[in-house]
């Protein structure tokens, strides 16, 4: 006869727990349950159930939407009611690992103190996969949902249904569980979280981009950035959207004038967030009021009415017109944004910007070949691929721009080589395609999360429309201009534009836009 039980190990991810898994783990410890060899499990008196929460370091995404503490809360509320003897065990979040049942019964010993061993512990897990893990291990498992009787909803399956709007889910969970996602609005976050259509299941808007050179590019430029945008600043409540790991934040947290403010930081990336929450943690941000949340704006407001004194979106807009719908998307973020403006208060909007002239033919001089085959980067790591595209020459990097973005950006791309040759090519396009190419083709450590972003969907008029239509008055100073040091070390180095008929150079048009949109203190007529 097996020595009696002391702990059952229960791993999982627990966004929900069901009624189901309650009765089966109150019938374990009562000895109503046997193991995948038949043998009955014989549990002491004190034997407690271990929620392995796995994934604890993970929250935000469609793979884990619910973040730990909350679900940490929920299990302590569900068996607290239910009278099921429990502790609970947070898992960090790791890479798939046949090492995986090392890794949770080396976190719960060093949680609980002591180590859990195949003579005093039972796996419950429905997974087959996971359990052989364990099994392998030398410990007993029971099989919870798997194999069980009317073969019962897992929690995800419960989850999913909560996401379809399907009312089943409620008599499927457990009453407190319920209960729990009530009180905190849980319901509402999942279906955000899950129904998002621009970010990916992990969390972010790209699974391509390489985030500790996205950020520190963003922090290198945040002192320009922030110069550029503090005159229009108005104190009281300031959100930067699109915040990154805090830059902005972190210039505007030592402003003076911002003293008494409260200073929020949103982003969509889970990734970002949680570097901005570690940046706060560290003692980065001279003001004590920042507060970061990884939100998206587009699905729902995240500020209340005429509650915000300030907006700030720096290098943001074009990329929710390119991984959302477009101009419809920034007419849908404009108005949830003067909706959270209060009267008198601003959205300060500085990004790349589109040719006034989009549509007009140009013939781009570049340096190098064109007559160079595109690769199917997809097939590469990405360390691989960005030592591919940093190697080819400007006219061989277009050849290969040519078929990453219409692809990836779904803009239409069309360009006619005129001429081609081992020391320079000529590409004739539209004046919109060339600066496309000329904005993106740099980038080459994320290049094709970069090829899925169009830089020139709006130009200022189509932004001066844009803000006025929902309400905005534009201050004095708002519109396009030229960075003329990014024309003359980037965008010009091994490139020319020129006229196709004269041959005449042409002069390089407006590079960003600078927009302070001021809703009036009383709303216009009309």
């Amino acid at each position: 006869m097996p020595p009696a039980i002391r702990h059952v190990l229960f791993p999982g991810r627990h966004h929900l727990v069901t009624s189901f898994q309650v009765t089966y783990l109150t019938d374990l410890l009562a000895g109503r349950v046997r193991d995948t060899a038949g043998e009955p499990v014989a549990c002491a008196p004190d034997a407690r159930v271990v929620w392995a929460l796995t994934s604890a370091t993970h929250s935000g995404t469609r793979r884990n939407p619910v973040p730990a503490h909350r679900r940490e809360a929920m299990i302590e509320a569900v068996t607290t009611r239910a009278g099921l003897p429990s502790l609970v065990v947070p898992v960090a979040d790791v890479l798939p690992s046949p090492r995986f049942a090392h890794t949770v019964l080396a976190t719960s010993e060093l949680v609980l103190g002591h180590a859990l061993t195949p003579a005093d512990t039972v796996v419950a897990c429905s997974t087959p996969d996971v359990a052989a893990m364990y099994a392998a291990d030398g410990f007993r498992v029971v099989t919870v949902e798997d194999g069980a009787p009317g073969d019962p909803d897992r929690p995800w399956a419960v989850l999913e249904r909560m996401v379809a709007g399907d009312e089943a889910w409620r008599a499927l969970a457990h009453p407190d569980a319920v209960a729990f996602y009530e009180r905190y609005r849980l319901d509402e976050h999942v279906r955000l979280v899950h129904t998002d259509p621009t970010v990916q299941d992990d969390g972010d808007l790209t699974e391509t981009r390489d985030y500790a050179t996205y950020t520190a590019a963003f922090d290198d430029a945040s002192d320009r950035k922030w110069a550029q945008v503090a005159p229009h600043v108005r104190p009281g409540r300031v959100v930067d959207l699109g915040c990154a790991a805090g830059g902005l934040l972190e210039r505007a947290a030592r402003d003076p004038r911002l003293a008494e403010s409260d200073l929020y930081g949103v982003d969509v990336s889970r990734h970002l967030v949680a570097e901005a929450e570690h940046r706060r943690a560290q003692g980065v941000f001279a003001n004590p009021n920042v507060f970061f949340a990884q939100r998206n704006l587009l699905l729902g407001p995240v500020f209340h009415e005429r509650s915000v004194d300030t907006t700030t979106t720096i290098a943001l807009t074009h990329e929710i017109a390119s991984y959302g719908d477009g101009r419809a998307d920034l007419e849908l973020l404009a108005r949830r944004i003067f909706d959270q403006t209060r009267p008198g208060g601003v959205w300060i909007n500085s990004d790349v910007l589109g040719p006034a002239e989009p549509d007009r033919v140009v013939d781009l001089v570049l340096d190098g070949d064109g007559d160079v085959p595109a690769r199917d980067l997809t097939a590469l790591e990405r360390g691989d691929a960005a030592a591919y595209v940093a190697a080819l020459s400007p006219a061989a990097r277009l050849t290969q721009f040519t078929q990453d973005f219409p692809a990836l950006s779904g803009a239409d791309v069309k360009v006619e080589w005129v001429e081609r040759g081992t020391a320079r090519s000529v590409a004739r396009t539209t004046l919109r395609t060339a600066m496309e190419y000329l904005y993106t083709r740099d980038y080459t450590d994320s290049w094709l999360s970069e090829c899925h972003e169009r830089f020139c969907d709006l130009t200022g008029d189509d932004w001066a429309d844009l803000l006025t239509g929902v309400g905005f008055e534009l201050e004095p100073g708002s519109g396009p201009w030229r960075n003329d040091w990014l024309v003359e070390n980037r965008l010009r180095v091994g490139a020319a534009l020129r006229d196709p008929v004269t041959g005449e150079a042409i002069d390089w048009p407006d590079t960003h836009v600078l927009t302070v949109a001021r809703r009036p203190l009383v709303p216009v007529a009309g």
